[in-house]
Order: C-alpha cells, then sequence, then structure tokens
C-alpha cells in the first residue's frame, strides 16, 4: 500500500490525517545544532551523508508520515551559474545577482550532474527509512528564485524584481521562464531517485497582484507540475481570497498558510487536497491547546484529502514537546 501522504495528496479517505512539518529538521531540534557545529549549512547540504543524518533527525523524535530532504530551494541556482554563500544573520546571499534586463536569458546545466548529492541523499534516505514513511523532495518556485537573484539575497517586499517586472516586462518574464525550466527537470530528478511526493516553494509570488500573478506565474506553475509522475504540492504565501489561482496551478495539494480558514478553503478548493495549517505559535501553547487547535483544523479540513501540517515552518525556537504534541494528536485519530 502507498504511504498514509500519498494517499492523501491523492485526495483518498484515509484513516487519519498524515502529518509533517515544513522545516521540520531544523534548529528547533538539539542535534540539529550539535551537526551544525561541524559543518556549514552549505556542507551539510552538500554531504548526503551529513544531509541523510539531519532529515532523520524528526523520525527519531516523531516518526512524522513524511521525511522532506535536508536542502534549500537556491541549489537549483547552480545550474544556472549563479553562486551563493549564507552570511550569520543576513541568510543567503548571491555572489553574481542579475545585473540587469540583459542578463536574464539563462539555459540551465546539467541538474542529474551539478546537484547529484541531492540525488544521493535521496537514494540513502530510501535505503534508511523508505518502506516506513514518505520522502518529500522539494523546489522553489520560479518568482521566489529570481526575487533573490535580483535582490542578491532575501528582499522582504521582493521591490528589485518587482521594478524588473515594471520597467522590463519581457525580460521578467524570460528571467521566470529560465527558472521554471529548470525546477522542472529539477523535481523529475528527484522523483526519479525516490521522492515520493515534491513540493513547490513559490512563497514569495503571493506579493504580486492577481492578475500579474495570473498572466507570469501561474502558466509557468502549470508547466513545472504538469504531468510529474509524483504526488506534487504548491505553496504560495498570502493568497487568501486567491485561492482559485491556486486551485489552477496543477498541484495535486493546495498548501495553506495560517491566514487562511480552512473550512472556507475547502469550500473554494472543492474536491483539490489541501495541506496544512496550524499556526506555527501554537507550538509554543500548552499541550492541551495544542491538541484541540489541532483538531480543529482537522475537523475543518474533513476525513479525505488533507495532508496536516502548519501554516510555515517551524519556528528555530519551538519546543520539541509542542511538535510532539501536534503529531500525536494526528496519529491518536481514529476514522
Amino acid at each position: 500500500m502507498d504511504p498514509l501522504l500519498v494517499r492523501a495528496a491523492r485526495g483518498e479517505r484515509t484513516e487519519r490525517p498524515p502529518v509533517w512539518l515544513m522545516r521540520q529538521a531544523g534548529r528547533h531540534i538539539p542535534e540539529y545544532r550539535e551537526i551544525r557545529a561541524d559543518y556549514s549549512f552549505l556542507e551539510a547540504i552538500k554531504t548526503p551523508d551529513v544531509a541523510a543524518d539531519v532529515t532523520m533527525l524528526p523520525w527519531e523524535y516523531y516518526e512524522p508520515d513524511g521525511l522532506v530532504m535536508f536542502s534549500d530551494i537556491l541549489t537549483v541556482l547552480e545550474p544556472l551559474g549563479f553562486s551563493y554563500h549564507i552570511e550569520s544573520g543576513v541568510g543567503p546571499v548571491i555572489d553574481d545577482p542579475v545585473s540587469g534586463p540583459d542578463d536574464v536569458d539563462r539555459t540551465h546545466g546539467d541538474v542529474a550532474r551539478e546537484l547529484d548529492y541531492v540525488g544521493d541523499l535521496l537514494v540513502e534516505l530510501n535505503r534508511r527509512v523508505g518502506d516506513e514513511t514518505a520522502i518529500i523532495g522539494f523546489a522553489g518556485g520560479p518568482f521566489t528564485l529570481a526575487s533573490y537573484a535580483v535582490a542578491g539575497g532575501p528582499s522582504r517586499t521582493n521591490m528589485p524584481l518587482r521594478r524588473l517586472k515594471a520597467e522590463h516586462p519581457e525580460a521578467f518574464r524570460t528571467l521566470l521562464q529560465s527558472f521554471a525550466d529548470v525546477v522542472r527537470d529539477y523535481l523529475e530528478f528527484q522523483i526519479g531517485n525516490g521522492a515520493d511526493v515534491v513540493q513547490l516553494f513559490d512563497t514569495y509570488a503571493g506579493v504580486l497582484p492577481p492578475a500579474d500573478y495570473r498572466e507570469f506565474v501561474l502558466p509557468l506553475h502549470r508547466e513545472i507540475l504538469a504531468d510529474l509522475k509524483a504526488p506534487s504540492i504548491v505553496f504560495v504565501r498570502r493568497m487568501n481570497g486567491r485561492l482559485d489561482l491556486l486551485r489552477e496551478s496543477g498541484a495535486d495539494v493546495v498548501a495553506l498558510d495560517w491566514t487562511v480558514d480552512l473550512g472556507e478553503a475547502r469550500e473554494t478548493l472543492g474536491e483539490t487536497p489541501v495541506q496544512g495549517n496550524l499556526d506555527p505559535s501554537v507550538l509554543f501553547a500548552p499541550p492541551e491547546e495544542i491538541e484541540a487547535r489541532t483538531r480543529e483544523v482537522i475537523d475543518k479540513a474533513g476525513p479525505s484529502g488533507h495532508v496536516l501540517n502548519l501554516g510555515h515552518g517551524v519556528n528555530k525556537d519551538t519546543p520539541v514537546e509542542g511538535v510532539r504534541t501536534f503529531v500525536e494528536t494526528a496519529k491518536s485519530i481514529e476514522r
């Protein structure tokens, strides 16, 4: 039988909701900090055995229904000729950002060769635990990746990329297409190496007006996600009131941030499976409050086509016991 997460992603009624958490292998787990004392972030994600050890930490603590590979959305910059590093207190910094409208048409290199360490990680995860839980791969979406590439790093407003769109709309379109092409190949590569489910994180794309999202981003999401040989999940933040656009993305599952009422989202999305969407801050609450709020999410989602998750990633200071209560609440459901 397919893993619980895969069945829910297909819209099937499941005996309980599968559960995992975005950023679940991150800094809230003490052993993660111990590993990172010996390896930089980029060293850790590019060393398959180390990345596998980090990926497995949530399994050792919680046994969730999906293990998301320990990696980064910016790895896919490499086949396009970009390089980046991590600066403490700043985050990722692009060493050679897009210099202008004449620097947007990029043909990507061999994903399998340049990102072979990701393939090796997925193979190793399947060797360790593939029969017991679903292995989750992921990639950044074209707008989010382009935002980093143009701004040279994180941008709270995404203004450098939005300005490129306003001043040079065709260059903007070309740049996003370059990212869409490499992301499609990257997700296919992950699936070919054992990812059971893949998630597209175009987190920043929600800053666009609906008309711009429909014109520039939606066709690329459809292109990336069409006919993949594993279930797909799409996540875009701040899409409350525009969920119909996510439904049109071609993703098998729509992931929702915590600002969306899950019951109302179900009415809008119909039979489309959903993922989410507990507010991550709830995991700091007492156990009884975590359980009550988690059950509320589960009840609103209904018995089919729901993957329980947070509405965003796990905060680095989240107590382990808060995460454990969240996961165990899902596992206690009987249908």
